[in-house]
């Protein structure tokens, strides 16, 4: 197999090529009890196959059994275990006629196969043997289209590698010394004397209970031992752990199991056979026992999931000297990455890039069925550098794979993938360190998970309070991240707001409620919508934050909040930031150099009633990071808050400005739990085409529509605006302005911008009562068409407040210049 990869370019690229090269390879070598299953994952991965499965006759030749199989689990495409030999069923027609069957998916949806799946639209192919027994080899597709001609190639040449074996030693003749025949229904066992006499046992004293054998072993392994023994974990494959049994001196004894289960027929159980030999010479016994209890002792002061994960990768991947680990949870079908190490996505394949999800990747289980062959047989796979693997695997390791499946009360709880971008030859001791880590790791994982179910439940009602997603923004990128305290399962009031504002602004806004219960939730949710309301009227921000004070105040709670609210202006790059009782912002230049800004601040809000709260103008380059934070971040018992703010900066000055989000995950690493968190990273890019503005202030003269007009007309012909766009825009003005005049008092302001080919026409008036369009407008009558000539010549129109007032405005999409 180490030569498939330095050979390739030599192959032709088609799949018959490609087949015929790697079957020529994998039969060049010695023969190995596996060697059919190995023959068979070539299906999955050169004809594109979900399933792919030998049957044959046995005992009795007038039925045809499954003797391996490989891929996703037989039963999703309503296939049995054996079928008779004369009977209608492809595998039978196959096998007696001798030649091959493709079948499509209306055709499967005829047969009992598609009659008894709840999904019929896959594809079937039924090849035959050629051999003395004869047998069938069956592949299913999840194509609708089926086995094309590349793929049915590449099955033929498997069908004709295929060799399928003889009944093993355990099944004809008496047992070996070394040798055990398990029946999965009773749990009764038949072992070797060799075997007693490693597990310490006289054969008089032995009652041939599986579970006799199992109370020797050393409690850290029995979940692994367990997930080979029980019925439950029944499958198809060669099945491979290493374990340990007590000893009456005290050290254990490292033993190795290795068997295969015999499907049962009619009369005769299902078992397990195979042979159990003593490696403790083949082991470094007290560094793998130290490296298994220091798992242990951090497995158990893990709270999350991600601490399940970081404690396995610090376990091994430093001994194996693995270049990456990627640890999930197994949720139903699909697999959710929890700890990636290395975390950069450039570190993984392109397949697992596409998959990303937030920050970390998932994936169905069964887009990668060697994957699920090795959740399904539940032991340690490993694959050596240049074995055919699926993208999404090959790519993990190049130089060599193992996965891990990670078992917890009788289920799988997810799994570590190991990979090695160079050729790694597998020592019997890393295996064993495998399988002892995959025991503990999937109880505790399975614990960490409960643990954050609760947590959880707890954050739910936060993220309800908080945005679900953050806008998109003109000339910048905005990240933001919630960890809720783990000490306690009370809810907290940080919270975060990105306010798309009038004139390509935007507010930025992070806060605190003081305490860690439902009604500090609860002020929290009102106090981000009245600042969002405040600000969608167009004030400054020094009155955002001020009418929010008096709110609060108003609302006579004894808690207090705290804020910033930082408003930037996309085009020019400037920002006003106003700060009541909260850390200050802390600004990463294009340079790498850090700043905390010495923002003047206000009180908190809900203390004072006649509190002041002044603007602080800030300067923004192309590149430039914004961070906001609640205290959480950077304030605990056990560091004050000018300490905590030092760090911060550091931390965002090493960090990478252009993965915004893994810069937000690196600044929450060493966040103390003990409180919330909140954290919004802004990076100001700058807009790529600025818009082009002109404003007027329209006097209450009886020329003033004239002098609107006449200023729209002169903008319009500065911008070299085409003829037809000037007349609709003089149109919409006059109109607009007309009502604004004779419906409303005070000022009356006309704003023309240009963003490309859309062209605004605004007027604000100092009234908050929108204009209404008439339903009808009778002949005689002598106004009410003024809207409707506004809605009839613009691409769009609509109204906004503004500070007390409205804003009117219409959209026309101007052709080409």
């Amino acid at each position: 197999m180490a030569n498939v990869a330095s050979e390739g370019a030599a192959v032709r690229r088609t799949g018959a090529g490609r087949a015929e090269h790697v079957l020529a390879t994998l039969m060049a070598a010695p023969t190995t009890p596996d060697r059919l299953r190995r023959v068979l994952e070539q299906a999955l991965v050169l004809a594109g196959a979900a399933f792919a499965g030998v049957y044959a006759p046995g005992d009795d030749p007038a039925v045809l059994r499954l003797r391996e199989s490989v891929g996703l689990p037989r039963t999703l495409y309503g296939l049995r275990d054996g079928y008779p030999a004369d009977g209608a069923a492809p595998v039978a027609e196959a096998h007696r006629t001798g030649r091959p069957l493709w079948l499509g998916p209306s055709e499967v949806a005829d047969r009992a196969e598609g009659r008894r799946t709840p999904s019929p639209d896959f594809s079937l192919a039924a090849l035959p043997l050629a051999g003395p027994g004869g047998g069938c080899l069956l592949a299913v597709a999840e194509r609708p289209g089926g086995f094309g001609s590349d793929e049915r190639a590449a099955l033929e040449l498997i069908a004709r590698a295929v060799a399928v074996p003889e009944p093993g030693p355990a099944e004809t003749r008496e047992l070996a010394a070394d040798a055990f025949s398990l029946a999965m229904d009773t749990g009764r066992v038949e072992v070797g004397d060799e075997i007693l006499r490693l597990f310490g046992i006289g054969r008089d004293d032995f009652d041939g209970k599986v579970e006799t054998l199992l109370g020797l072993t050393v409690p850290e392994d029995l979940p692994a031992l367990m997930s080979v023994v029980e019925p439950d974990h029944m499958s198809l494959g060669e099945r491979e752990l290493e374990f340990r049994v007590r000893q009456p001196s005290g050290v254990p004894r490292w033993l190795r199991l290795r068997g295969r289960p015999l499907p049962g027929g009619e009369g005769r159980p299902a078992r397990l056979v195979g042979t159990v030999a003593d490696v403790s010479k083949l082991r470094s016994d007290v560094t793998d026992v130290a490296r298994v209890q220091r798992l242990a002792a951090d497995l158990a002061t893990a709270g999350t999931v991600k601490d399940v994960g970081q404690a396995v990768v610090d376990a091994l991947r430093k001994p194996l000297r693995a270049d990456r680990i990627a640890l999930a949870e197994l949720e139903n079908d699909r697999l959710v990455v929890t700890v990636l190490d290395p975390p950069e996505p450039e570190a993984w394949p392109e397949l697992w890039r596409a998959e990303w999800r937030g920050e970390w990747p998932d994936a169905p289980v069964r887009a990668m069925p060697a994957l699920a062959a090795a959740l399904r047989d539940g032991r340690a796979h490993v694959w050596p550098a240049g074995s055919a693997l699926e993208p999404g695997l090959a790519g993990v390791g190049p130089g060599g794979l193992a996965v891990l499946p990670l078992p917890a009360g009788g289920r799988m709880a997810g799994a570590c993938l190991i990979g090695w971008d160079r050729p790694h030859e597998f020592a019997p001791d890393e295996r064993a360190l495998l399988t002892a880590c995959a025991a503990l790791a999937g109880q505790a994982l399975r614990r960490a998970h409960a643990f954050d179910a609760e947590h959880e439940l707890v954050g739910m009602l936060q993220r309800t309070l908080l945005p679900h997603r953050l806008p998109r923004l003109p000339g910048a990128k905005a990240v933001a991240r919630y960890l809720p305290a783990t000490e306690g399962l009370e809810v907290g009031g940080d919270w975060y707001d990105v306010i798309p504002l009038a004139d390509n602004h935007v507010a930025f806004v992070i806060g605190d409620v003081q305490g860690h219960n439902a009604g500090a939730a609860t002020l929290m949710g009102q106090m981000r919508t009245a600042l969002r309301a405040y600000a969608a009227e167009g004030h400054p921000p020094d009155v955002v934050v001020a009418h929010a004070n008096r709110l609060l105040l108003d609302m006579e709670t004894d808690l207090f909040a705290t804020c910033v609210y930082v408003d930037i202006d996309m085009e020019q790059g400037t920002a006003l930031c106003v700060r009541a009782g909260h850390p200050q912002p802390v600004l990463r230049h294009p340079d790498g150099s850090t700043e905390i800004v010495e923002a003047e601040g206000g009180p908190p809000l809900g203390v004072l009633t006649r509190a002041e709260y002044p603007m602080t103008p800030l300067r923004l380059r192309p590149g430039t990071v914004l961070a906001l934070t609640t205290d959480g971040l950077v304030e605990s018992s056990g560091t004050d808050l000018d300490t905590g703010m030092d760090r911060l900066a550091r931390d965002l000055a090493a960090a990478d400005p252009a993965h915004l989000g893994q810069t937000a995950d690196a600044l929450l690493a060493g966040a103390h739990r003990g409180d919330d968190v909140a954290l919004l990273l802004v990076r100001y890019d700058g807009m790529a085409v600025r818009p082009r503005r002109e404003s007027w202030s329209v006097w209450r003269v009886p020329e003033a529509v004239r002098h609107a007009r006449r200023f729209v007309r002169r903008t319009l012909r500065a911008w070299d605006l085409p003829g037809d766009s000037a007349d609709a825009a003089l149109l919409i003005v006059s109109e607009l302005v007309t009502n604004a005049l004779v419906h409303t008092e005070g000022q009356v302001r006309v704003d023309l911008s240009l963003v490309g080919r859309r062209l605004r026409i605004a007027v604000t008036d100092s009234s908050p009562r929108g204009p209404l369009k008439p339903t009808s407008v009778g002949w005689e009558a002598t106004g009410g068409r003024g809207i409707l000539l506004v809605e009839a010549v613009s691409d769009a129109w609509g109204t906004v407040p503004v500070s007390g007032g409205k804003q009117v405005w219409a959209d026309l999409v101007t052709d080409e210049v």
